[in-house]
C-alpha cells in the first residue's frame, strides 16, 4: 500500500510544482501579484508536503495499512480542495456565491488538518525494522 500511495502522492506533487511555477511565472510577468497566497499553497503544501510524504512512503512500512489509504485520500483531497477553496475564496473567478466559495475554503482546508494528524499518527506506528 505504500509504495502506491508513495507513486501518486509524488506525482500528484509534481502536478502541485508546475501549477506553482506557472502561476508564479505568470505574476512575475504580468506584475499582478493578486494569486500569491494561492501560490505560495501550491509550493509549499501542493509541492513539498505532498512530496515529503509520497518519499515517507517509499521509505518506510506502515503497520497499519488502512491508515496510508486514509491519509493518502486526505492529503490529496485536502491539497486540492485547500488550494481550490482558496482560489475561489480569494479570486472567485466564476462569481460564485460568497458562502459557497467560504465553505469550500474551509473544507479544503480541514480535510487537510485531518491528513496531517493522520500522518503524525502514522509516524508512530511503523514496522520495527524500519522505525527510528
Amino acid at each position: 500500500m505504500e509504495k502506491v500511495w508513495s507513486v501518486r502522492l509524488i506525482r500528484l506533487a509534481a502536478v502541485f510544482g508546475l501549477l506553482g511555477a506557472i502561476v508564479g511565472s505568470d505574476m512575475s510577468g504580468s506584475g499582478n501579484y493578486q494569486l500569491r497566497a494561492i501560490h505560495a499553497h501550491m509550493l509549499v503544501v501542493g509541492w513539498l508536503s505532498v512530496f515529503a510524504w509520497g518519499l515517507f512512503y517509499k521509505v518506510y512500512e506502515v503497520k497499519v495499512k488502512k491508515l496510508v489509504s486514509l491519509h493518502g485520500w486526505t492529503a490529496a483531497v485536502g491539497s486540492v480542495g485547500l488550494t481550490a477553496g482558496m482560489l475561489l475564496y480569494n479570486v472567485n473567478p466564476f462569481n460564485f456565491n460568497e458562502v459557497f466559495t467560504l465553505i469550500a475554503f474551509i473544507v479544503g482546508g480541514t480535510v487537510l488538518l485531518i491528513s496531517f494528524v493522520v500522518f503524525i499518527l502514522i509516524s508512530f506506528l511503523l514496522e520495527k525494522e524500519d522505525s527510528l
